[in-house]
């Protein structure tokens, strides 16, 4: 078996299994919608940020949430295949844990990005201001936000036994990420002690993107963001292959 053929045999396995789970993608769907109708008009009555809606102000960090619910809990499926001994199969086919792991992050990225597009199409509905322009440059921006959340997943994946233990971790880890990246409120006016674990958050970076390019309005620069993005991912797809290769069966 050829290294392209493993990545993709890998990928489109992830890829069917995503498929027949039509019960996780109209879940991963409702909760984001959830936050924008309910908890989006309810402040959005009475308060506005920048001189927007907040129901408006707050659909970037939304699309947010869904990536980095979606992506990071991806990981389950490491702790699945090993309940399973799928993942034994796995690791002693005739290819390289890289292009495992790769072909898991490309199958995480798609199932995450599929979901996020059908977000983006019903921001049309929510009275949301998308364009064709702000909807296709934020393709971009999300998956390179999914490529390092995915990772990040499957690297808490590969070194967890259980899927209680592989909740906790990442329960701790994901809120935390979510509330100091200016999903909900903007961190111009955060006390200076938030304010540096807001910086260091990469996810930070991608919510201001997606604003930036969806509302116009924006903290940085979108060459800061993008390169913070690209920094983040390529650090976790280097974490990522080196968790890959010390796994044990």
């Amino acid at each position: 078996m050829s290294e392209l053929s493993g990545l993709y045999a890998i990928w489109n396995r992830e890829f069917k299994v995503f498929l027949r789970e039509k019960s996780r993608v109209i879940g991963s769907i409702i909760q984001p919608l959830l936050w924008i109708v309910i908890f989006g008009t309810g402040l959005g009555a009475s308060v506005s940020v920048e001189g927007l809606n907040y129901q408006v102000f707050i659909f970037p960090g939304i699309l947010a949430m869904s990536t980095i619910f979606t992506s990071v809990f991806f990981g389950t499926y490491i702790v699945w295949d090993r309940k399973i001994d799928f993942l034994k199969e796995v690791l002693v086919a005739p290819i390289s844990r890289t292009t495992i792991f790769t072909g898991k992050v490309l199958g995480g990225c798609t199932d995450a990005l599929l979901q996020l597009v059908i977000l983006l199409v019903l921001g049309v509905f929510l009275s949301i201001p998308l364009t064709v322009f702000s909807v296709l440059f934020s393709i971009p921006i999300l998956f390179f936000m999914t490529v390092g959340l995915v990772s990040l997943g499957l690297i808490l994946g590969s070194m967890m036994s259980s899927f209680e233990g592989f909740n906790l971790i990442v329960s701790f880890l994901i809120f935390p990420i979510f509330f100091l990246s200016g999903a909900l409120f903007p961190i111009d006016n955060l006390p200076s002690w938030l304010h540096v674990f807001t910086r260091i958050n990469p996810i930070t970076y991608g919510v201001d993107a997606l604003r930036g390019i969806m509302l116009g309005t924006s903290q940085f620069p979108l060459i800061l963001d993008l390169s913070v993005l690209l920094t983040f991912d390529i650090v976790f797809i280097i974490l990522g292959t080196i968790a890959f290769k010390r796994m044990k069966l």
